[in-house]
């Protein structure tokens, strides 16, 4: 599913990843673990065509048969759209729209006709337990709820892969205990992939493979 091979970054002068090798089979969950700036989150946003990897002839990104390195910007926006999902440790749900239209955001982006967005939001909504939760704004929701509403989000146009950055680092123990079930339940009912960086060891470990960065590279 995902195929990463000599995966370098800079920012100026600072080499943030070191050449990183990674193969990522369909219906993994992986997690990626490591100390402050070893390079977990920039590693997920070039695995998740967020960033561009630095200028190397031997580098490569494969994503569901796609190599990323040869598409254009409009061509990575809409394989963004329509092949991946987001999920935020903050969320960033729209605070001046409802749960439904927050979910059917990345739908419409995709020109799916709203009755047929809305429809699909309702079904994810419903099965993430929030079907009474339609039309509330952000504000509204326990912050357990909004996170779920920013899973539906991410699921809303079927993703091949889901990434998640430090998913349940903004709930207590309940609701991220809960999350972290959530995410083997989709698994298992449609078979995504899933690359969560995350300090939860729990959730970490949880995982079909757990891999440790050290100062921009795998090292497990």
């Amino acid at each position: 599913m995902i195929k990463a091979n000599n995966i370098h970054k800079n920012y100026g002068n600072l080499h943030v990843l070191k050449g990183v090798d990674l193969h990522i089979k369909k219906g993994e969950i992986i997690s990626i673990v490591g100390a402050s700036g070893a390079g977990k989150t920039t590693l997920l946003q070039i695995l998740g065509t967020l960033d561009r990897v630095s200028k190397n002839n031997n580098s490569q990104l494969v994503i569901n048969n796609t190599d990323i390195n040869k598409l254009s910007e409009k061509q990575l926006s809409k394989f963004r759209n329509e092949q991946l999902g987001f999920i935020f440790q903050f969320h960033q749900l729209l605070p001046e729209f409802t749960a439904i239209e927050n979910v059917c955001i990345p739908a419409y982006i995709k020109k799916t006709p709203k009755a047929e967005a809305e429809k699909r939001a309702s079904e994810i909504l419903d099965f993430l337990g929030l079907s009474h939760r339609y039309h509330h704004k952000p504000a509204e929701l326990s912050g357990g709820e909004q996170q779920r509403v920013a899973v539906a989000r991410a699921l809303i146009n079927n993703p091949e892969v889901v990434y998640a950055d430090e998913p349940s680092g903004n709930l207590d123990s309940e609701a991220a205990e809960n999350l972290h079930q959530l995410f083997f339940k989709l698994r298992d009912q449609f078979g995504q992939t899933f690359v969560i960086v995350t300090h939860n060891q729990e959730l970490a470990n949880m995982a079909d493979r757990k891999l440790v960065m050290v100062d921009g590279k795998i090292v497990d």
